[in-house]
């Protein structure tokens, strides 16, 4: 509904991107709700719910509505007490993954002081369930696994996929993350227990881009692992390890398997739900979203942040000076474990990299690369740590007065360089950019605080945007769009600190505007279905936008 102020569309379900089944969405914060489940959810069975659960923070009068006497101690804490003290007791642990480890126990038993935790404290808090403390999660994954978090759909389940997502709870799904293990950050074939990826990504969504987690105490954001085997010696011979002990499915078995779980998620959840692929080697992350593209609402931030990455920079160029796209690629050069893609080199090549192959002698060494090109921007996502050496690093404060200097690949290990490196390599002078936090750094008096090149940045707003006008494909201009919106939330005083992107500290305003953005491109382009497109989609979109604050129950 538009009228009366009121901008949650409860027929489209874009409130948070969740129909409004309970009407929470349409009460005020100061309006009671009922905790339903399945039925009034009370006593033993309200605290073991996540959704609803407070801990001790249920008030006097809701204790004895709900048969909590006795059950709980006799002190009752606010929100915000609860709150510091986890940060308290998370501060004290010195191993990240114990910290990431505390954190999915909260998540499973008290979903709102999670996501208030995280959103108070997320530039603390997002290496903890993100990268880089997530790449270690997943590694051993079969040592902590606790409960499913998510789907997992195995060879074993071909054809009967469709009855497997019909085992997940949740009917109004909004949004999949989906991963086959193969290529886990920079840390290679994790198979099955490649799930903390689509897990950490899904809170990500919600604490970050404000997609409503759940309904009915289950995860409208589903994270789903695709398990085919997996090529990792050491994990088949790894007694704890969670997924098919076999060498990974290729080929038809592979592309059916795939083809199946496509079709089963449209035919369960409906055109307008948001996949995303996640951590697939190139050989299928390509192939998927080619084929799937024209037919479902899909996306992948990976490779449509590799190649794409100078793709998006080159359409962004033609837009901004109105030249060919294939004049832009030309002043773009990509280099592979091969050296520079070059003509000669072509034949070879795989196909997305071809439209990146330019006139130029064979270059086997990036520092001799960056000799040759004299690029300004020096930008790493080969998942391949310590390739930008000091060689190449003062290669590039040669060429330039500030090199712009993005170690893009996680987590911290596979990391190109630091920011202690880049910054004392180019004496000062780098711009730097990481995909997993570095602490500040002093060099010669003056401390430099690394930006963070993050993806985070753009998928949770991206999804909101996506969800909010009823997207039904994702097209390039709104990756873009995104992309534009992030950029525009720069401002001098970040640039004049060295910062090439705002605080995370912003985040859910730089969210909401990206989630303008990129509905406002979607109605564009007529890929909208929530109609009529709403006047102000800046605060439409900080009106669907899931709040973490308790509720108070009848």
């Amino acid at each position: 509904m538009m009228n009366g102020g009121n901008l949650v569309d409860n027929d489209s379900a874009v409130a948070g991107g969740v129909e409004d089944m309970y009407g929470e969405d349409i009460a005020t914060m100061g309006q009671p709700v009922t905790p339903w489940t399945v039925s009034v959810a009370s006593g033993y069975t309200l605290m073991r719910d996540p959704r609803h659960n407070k801990g001790v923070a249920f008030t006097e009068r809701e204790r004895d509505a709900h048969y909590l006497r006795g059950l709980l101690p006799p002190i009752v804490l606010s929100q915000e007490l609860q709150e510091k003290r986890i940060m308290h007791m998370l501060r004290q642990y010195k191993v990240p993954l114990q910290r990431y480890m505390a954190m999915m126990d909260l998540q499973e038993r008290n979903e709102r002081l999670f996501y208030k935790l995280l959103i108070d404290n997320v530039e603390e808090l997002l290496p903890v369930v993100y990268t880089p403390t997530v790449g270690e999660a997943c590694q051993k994954y079969g040592s902590i696994f606790r409960r499913p978090q998510g789907l997992y759909i195995s060879l074993k389940e071909k054809g009967k996929i469709l009855e497997v997502l019909k085992n997940w709870p949740e009917r109004s799904v909004q949004v999949i993350v989906v991963t086959d293990g193969e290529r886990i950050l920079g840390l290679g074939d994790l198979g099955c227990q490649g799930m903390g990826i689509p897990v950490g990504k899904l809170s990500l969504y919600t604490a970050l881009g404000g997609v409503r987690p759940s309904a009915d105490g289950f995860l409208q954001c589903l994270p789903i692992t695709i398990d085919v085997g997996t090529n990792n010696e050491k994990l088949l011979n790894d007694e704890f390890y969670i997924g098919l002990r076999q060498r990974r499915a290729t080929g038809q078995e592979y592309d059916e398997l795939l083809h199946e779980f496509m079709s089963a998620v449209k035919q369960n959840y409906g055109e307008k739900v948001l996949i995303q692929f996640e951590d697939f080697a190139n050989h299928n992350a390509f192939e998927l979203l080619a084929r799937y593209s024209s037919s479902h609402l899909v996306f992948n931030d990976d490779i449509q942040a590799g190649t794409g990455i100078a793709e998006l920079i080159a359409l962004e160029m033609s837009k901004q000076t109105g030249n060919p796209i294939e004049e832009n690629r030309k002043k773009i050069w990509l280099v592979d474990s091969k050296g520079l893609i070059v003509n000669s080199r072509k034949h070879s090549l795989q196909h997305f990299k071809k439209p990146w192959a330019h006139e130029h002698e064979p270059v086997s060494k990036l520092v001799d690369a960056v000799k040759a090109i004299k690029p300004t921007v020096l930008i790493g996502t080969s998942g391949v740590g310590k390739q930008f050496t000091r060689e190449v690093v003062e290669a590039m404060a040669s060429i330039n007065e500030k090199p712009l200097i993005m170690a893009l690949s996680n987590p911290t290990s596979q990391a190109e360089c630091t920011a202690e490196e880049a910054y004392t390599w180019s004496e000062g002078r780098a711009i730097f950019a990481s995909g997993s936090p570095f602490d500040p750094f002093e060099y010669d008096g003056k401390v430099f605080v690394p930006g963070q090149a993050n993806n985070a940045y753009i998928f949770p707003g991206f999804g909101l945007g996506v969800i909010m006008s009823g997207a039904i494909r994702v097209h390039d201009d709104m990756l873009l769009a995104a992309s534009e919106a992030l950029a525009a939330q720069v401002t001098e005083e970040h640039f004049k600190k060295g910062l090439i992107y705002p605080p995370f500290s912003d985040i859910r305003k730089i969210s909401a505007n990206i989630a303008a953005k990129v509905a406002a491109k979607a109605y564009e382009l007529g890929l909208a279905s929530h109609l009529p497109q709403p006047e102000d989609l800046v605060k439409y979109a900080e009106s669907c936008m899931y709040s973490p604050v308790y509720r108070t129950y009848r």
